[in-house]
């Protein structure tokens, strides 16, 4: 998943997830907390954060939480998305974790507490936690008990070319999965292309297939087939067979095989270009698109992914993940003071202004002015369920053999059933 996470995570930083000034590596979870002899409490942050806007706004605030903690230290660590991993891994494997690190949730947090060096929040951060939009707290809950604090939450949905579809003749954003499938018979009928997909990159396509899971077999089924290390429910098989119709139709632009997500002639330039009509992406889409072609303005619409007739899921539970806070085991009371400064209202209607997150505090939405972002910041209030990207809620080997297996599918050398056969025989080997 790492080129997945460094092309959407960079370009997400972009409005988004960047932070404060590079430190020095230096020590490391476990050691920083406590009181100094000065009687000054040590926190040591570590987060992903590489680029502006919001690298001077995370600084800001950490200045003002500060200003109100004087005996509050923040030592701030920062790297980016692909380094912070490796590094992470081995600090997982050291048994020392930081006082405040950023957390995408699903598997890897899984481990981290299963080796018990994560604290269990629930207690520590009721009752303003409870008051954050349930969605974003999803992905930090492991048996129903809360492990991080949500500062930023994302779905993915299809943003698409409303001049386009006019030209179509698709009046309306498809609801179902057999209308999309005629809406892209329609735009291949006006010579549009219908869909841009970055094939080298894999994840893109994974995206078509969790969804399709979602809508077929259920969440329930997919969260089923993680405990159970087996994939073969029918429901799940459906969804690769659904991909394989759609892929049959050949929606996709010249050379998507080899195309990449955001660079000159990948995906999101595609789309931003005008040259296909729609692209599956998270809630990033329109600045990436703008960043990597030239951007569709006003012609930039949204919408949901479709449900599947017949299907167990319902086409208000949504798929997608964002990025929380955890803190070590033992971590001192002055860390969970600090989840609670960065998840209240008044932070998170700096960051939804000025950085362009969705806001996890519901009061926060007043911050919200592109319609787009509320079209989105809608989904997610009214979702009915949440799956986190599946090479994220699985451990990393399974989570990458979804990639790999969803790619080898849309290329046309797997069919659905081998799809699940091999994701199942992967999580068996994880065991």
């Amino acid at each position: 998943m790492g080129d997945r996470e460094l092309s959407r995570r960079g370009f997400l930083a972009a409005s988004a997830a960047a932070g404060l000034g590079m430190t020095a590596l230096s020590g490391c979870g476990g050691d920083s907390g406590g009181d100094s002899a000065s009687g000054t409490t040590t926190i040591e942050w570590w987060n992903i954060s590489t680029t502006e806007p919001t690298k001077s706004v995370w600084a800001a605030l950490a200045k003002k939480f500060e200003a109100r903690n004087p005996h509050v230290k923040l030592k701030i660590v920062q790297l980016e998305n692909d380094a912070y991993k490796a590094k992470m891994t081995a600090l997982t494997a050291s048994g020392k974790l930081p006082d405040v690190f950023h957390t995408w949730g699903g598997g890897v947090l899984r481990q981290q507490v299963d080796a018990g060096l994560v604290e269990d929040l629930t207690g520590r951060t009721r009752p303003w936690a409870d008051g954050l939009l349930p969605v974003a707290k999803e992905p930090y809950l492991l048996d129903k008990k809360v492990y991080a604090v949500p500062f930023d939450i994302g779905m993915v949905g299809f943003w698409y070319n409303k001049a386009l579809f006019r030209r179509a003749g698709v009046d309306t954003p498809p609801t179902t999965w057999t209308g999309f499938l005629d809406a892209v018979g329609k735009l291949k009928a006006a010579k549009i292309t219908p869909i841009a997909l970055a094939g080298k990159e894999k994840w893109p396509g994974m995206y078509y297939w969790a969804y399709l899971a979602m809508r077929t077999a259920g969440i329930d089924a997919l969260r089923k087939a993680s405990d159970t290390k087996d994939f073969s429910d029918p429901g799940i098989v459906a969804a690769g067979a659904h991909l394989k119709e759609l892929v049959q139709l050949q929606p996709f632009q010249k050379g998507f095989l080899g195309a990449a997500y955001s660079a000159p002639t990948g995906q999101a330039a595609t789309v931003g270009n005008g040259k296909a009509a729609m692209e599956l992406m998270g809630q990033w889409a329109p600045v990436v698109e703008a960043d990597a072609g030239k951007g569709l303005g006003s012609d930039l619409g949204f919408f949901p992914f479709p449900a599947v007739e017949g299907g167990k899921g319902a086409i208000t539970e949504v798929f997608g993940g964002g990025g929380g806070h955890a803190l070590r085991r033992g971590a001192p009371q002055a860390a969970v003071d600090f989840l609670k400064f960065f998840a209240s209202e008044a932070t998170d209607l700096e960051l939804v202004e000025k950085t362009g997150v969705l806001p996890v505090v519901p009061a926060a939405e007043s911050g919200l002015s592109d319609p787009n972002t509320k079209a989105v910041q809608a989904q997610l209030k009214a979702a009915t369920g949440f799956q986190l990207y599946l090479d994220q809620a699985y451990a990393p080997a399974v989570g990458q053999e979804v990639n790999d297996s969803v790619a080898a599918l849309i290329a046309g050398s797997k069919s659905p059933e081998q799809v699940a056969q091999s994701i199942t025989k992967t999580a068996k080997q994880e065991q």
